[in-house]
């Protein structure tokens, strides 16, 4: 381990202590996995405390372990990742929180730390149903307010459940059973008129 991620490594076990489930360092880079309880509070704690110092949100993204390792995951279905950087200290974290309930997963808001979390969140819930409670509009951002489902969850079907067109009659966007028949896509190859006959390169 580098010096630089030595340091992270030992004021993250300082000032977030008992909270810390687990903490990773693998391809030079650092990850932290707290109780859905904790992650609020110890957001603020990377955010506030001068030894960290992580002023900067760059990403949230959602996660669905329900296929990890081939199906031989155990533990909860659901995560979000907050991708941190500290300016000041030049270096970067990455905040995993667990759901507790697979069936309604619900995390805390980030976008009181950080305004830039509030499209990020939007898109986790949209894509993946993650509630983020103390949202100020957590409503879809990507697929359209009718959608019905979460499109990157594993047991969403590829096609999807609704399908939306224009209707000439009604005038108006109406929404229907999808009708497109699943198919598999074969690439088609081109080859030269000789290839495969003897004497012929």
């Amino acid at each position: 381990m580098s010096s630089k991620l030595d340091r992270l490594s030992q004021a993250l076990q300082v000032n977030v202590g008992d909270r810390l489930r687990t903490l990773t360092t693998d391809r030079g880079e650092i990850t932290i996995e707290v109780a859905a309880a904790d992650y609020l509070a110890v957001a603020c704690i990377l955010r506030d405390t001068a030894d960290l110092w992580f002023a900067q949100l760059i990403d949230v993204s959602g996660l669905d372990y329900s296929t990890y390792g081939n199906g031989g995951w155990t533990g909860r279905r659901f995560a979000s990742v907050a991708h941190l950087t500290s300016i000041r200290h030049n270096w970067r974290l990455r905040l995993r929180v667990f759901a507790e309930n697979d069936g309604f997963p619900v995390l805390d808001s980030l976008c009181e730390l950080w305004p830039s979390a509030n499209w990020f969140e939007r898109e986790v819930f949209d894509l993946y149903g993650i509630m983020y409670t103390g949202h100020p509009d957590l409503r879809r951002i990507l697929t359209d307010y009718g959608f019905v489902g979460h499109p990157l969850r594993k047991d969403f079907p590829v096609s999807g459940h609704v399908e939306m067109r224009y209707d000439e009659e009604s005038g108006r966007v109406v929404y229907q059973p999808v009708t497109v028949a699943p198919r598999e896509n074969t690439p088609r190859i081109v080859r030269e008129a000789s290839y495969g006959k003897v004497g012929h390169g």
